[in-house]
Formats: structure tokens, C-alpha cells, sequence
């Protein structure tokens, strides 16, 4: 099983952002030294009552201190960006990293954010499959010969090809069967989010396997999940996490995205089966609960949210150190 850090980079408004770099590579830093194996960093625009760096200049700087793990973005609102630019940027990330670089990609569910960037919402799906075609065809290193719906590349070649041959593995977000079977198709493996159940993570988990199967694809070489993690007691977090999700469901609307009824009414049963929260060797028997009924073999696990003070986060990161010597 391997462990990464899904780093917080949201904080809430009027929060000083002054100090918040140094503290992000001392997290980094720190992840390294307790044998976390990956770095990943979300994104989202127009993102009120948050305040939020992006992703791609923040892995960058970070890339010097995360040596040796895997990094990136998780996830790029692909219909939102220009392929193009994810191609290059990302394939750049990859020479930053040594050949470690990922990269997670989704649809997006936030109205706000379609609409001030000038994307029709209706057009997320086909913008989306379309743009990960255009992002394969530029890693290969051919010359590129692409009309499609949205993007035209007459004859071009990316500035550069990604170190890794082929390019970073694409990992593929969404919470539901259709996206679940999107990824299967498209990505190298699906990374569901916090919101989806302990069990929801094994039933879908199976549908992109079986999907992959019938598609005559390989079997995914890695199976990637992003839980909520704290080492210690719910009581010590509760609020800033509450918080964090209360602000998720101000965003999701209609979209279904996050039950906003069964958070106000009881967090704590609501972080049942998706949070991973307790003592060292409570957060060990979780971990490795998820590993036994899901199938997963790498965990992120994002140890802050907006007011949560850094000593707490890196205390747990210090901690995730004496539980990855324990799985």
C-alpha cells in the first residue's frame, strides 16, 4: 500500500497567505521524510469563500522539494483549459519530476466556474474526451494532424515530449457509473474522491475493472483514492473540516456533488466510511480495511483544511511516518 499527501491549498477569505509557501514545502518536506510517495494538489477557479493558489505554478516550485516522489495535479478541470497547454505544461512537469509526474483530470460540476471562463456546461463531456485525445497525441512525439469539435492541430508538434515514454499516467476523477466508465476507457486508472463511500469505492472500483475488461484494455497498474485523514480524534478537526464541506455544498448545487442535508444534519455519520480519523493504530486498521474491501493500493490523504492550524498538519504527517513502517 502506499501513502501520498493530497495537499490543502484552500484557505478561507481574509486568511494572511503570507506564510502559507513555507508552510506548504515544510508539509512537503515532511511528507518526504515519513515515506509518503506522491504529492497531488487540487484546483478550482473562481473559488469564494476559499482562497486558492494553482496547481501547476505550486507543483513546480514544490517539485525541488518533493525529489523522488510521484507529483501532480489532482485534478485539472480539463474542459475548462486548452489541451494544448495541459499537454505542454504537463510534460514539462514530468522532466521537473525525473519522470514522476501524474496527472488527475475531471469535468467539473461548478456552474460559476464554466461561466466565467466562457464554457457552456452542456459541453463539459465532449470537451473533456476530446481534450484527452489532443493531450495523447501530443506526448507521442508525432506530428499532429487533429480536427475535431473543438481543437484544431494542423501538422504541430508539443515543444517537448514528456521523460516518461508515452507520458505520465492520466488518472481519471468522478464519483458516478458513467464517469466510472469514462475513465476506464480513457485513463490509466480512476481516483475517486472523499465523497464516495468505503463501499461505493469497492462497487465502482469493480466497474472500471470489468469495463476495462470488456474493452479487451489492460488491467490498471495502480489503483489511486483520496480520503480525508487526521491521526487523532474527529473532535480536534471536526470544525475546519466541517467547514471545508460546508463550502463544498454551498458550491454543488443541484449537482448532487454533495449531500447537503446528511452533512448539517449528523458530520459525524457522514465521515463513516469516508474519512479515515483515530489513533495510530486505528488509522493502520483503516488503511488497510480500504486496501482488503476496495482493492485500492495508494491512499492520498489530505491532513488539513481551511483553519486548521499547521502544527496539527504536520503532526499528522510525522504520525503517517510510524503508520507507513506499520502497513
Amino acid at each position: 500500500m502506499k501513502l501520498g499527501l493530497y495537499m490543502a491549498t484552500q484557505w478561507r477569505q481574509g486568511a494572511d497567505l503570507g506564510p502559507e509557501l513555507a508552510n506548504l514545502i515544510e508539509q512537503t518536506r515532511t511528507a518526504k521524510a515519513s515515506g509518503l510517495a506522491s504529492l497531488m494538489v487540487g484546483q478550482h477557479f473562481v473559488s469564494s469563500p476559499l482562497q486558492m493558489f494553482q496547481a501547476m505554478p505550486l507543483l513546480a516550485r514544490l517539485a525541488a522539494e518533493a525529489d523522488g516522489m510521484m507529483l501532480g495535479p489532482g485534478l485539472l478541470l480539463l474542459p475548462l483549459l486548452n489541451p494544448v497547454i495541459v499537454a505542454e505544461e504537463t510534460a514539462t512537469l514530468d522532466w521537473l519530476t525525473g519522470g514522476n509526474a501524474v496527472i488527475g483530470l475531471g469535468l467539473g460540476y461548478r456552474q460559476e466556474e464554466f461561466s466565467s471562463i466562457g464554457v457552456p456546461f452542456k459541453e463539459r463531456v465532449p470537451r473533456f474526451v476530446e481534450g484527452v485525445e489532443v493531450i495523447r497525441k501530443l506526448w507521442s512525439g508525432d506530428v499532429v494532424e487533429h480536427h475535431g469539435r473543438f481543437h484544431t492541430l494542423n501538422g504541430v508538434q508539443a515543444s517537448l515530449k514528456p521523460k516518461r515514454p508515452g507520458g505520465p499516467p492520466i488518472w481519471m476523477a468522478g464519483d458516478v457509473e458513467a464517469a466510472v466508465r469514462r475513465a476506464a476507457r480513457l485513463a490509466d486508472a480512476w481516483m475517486p474522491s472523499p465523497m464516495v463511500t468505503q463501499e461505493n469505492v469497492g462497487r465502482l472500483g469493480a466497474l472500471f475493472r470489468d469495463t476495462r475488461k470488456a474493452a479487451g484494455l489492460a488491467p490498471a497498474s495502480e489503483f489511486p483514492i483520496i480520503r480525508e485523514c487526521h491521526v487523532g480524534t474527529m473532535a480536534e478537526v471536526r470544525e475546519p473540516l466541517g467547514f471545508k464541506y460546508e463550502a463544498y455544498a454551498a458550491w454543488s448545487g443541484d449537482s448532487g456533488f454533495v449531500p447537503k442535508d446528511g452533512i448539517r444534519a449528523d458530520f459525524d455519520k457522514f465521515a463513516q466510511n469516508r474519512f479515515i480519523i483515530g489513533s495510530e493504530s486505528q488509522v493502520v486498521n483503516q488503511i488497510g480495511a480500504y486496501g482488503e474491501l476496495t482493492g485500492t493500493d495508494h491512499i492520498l490523504l489530505r491532513v488539513q483544511w481551511p483553519g486548521l492550524d499547521q502544527k496539527t498538519a504536520v503532526r499528522t504527517l510525522e504520525r503517517l511516518g510510524r503508520v507507513v513502517e506499520k502497513l
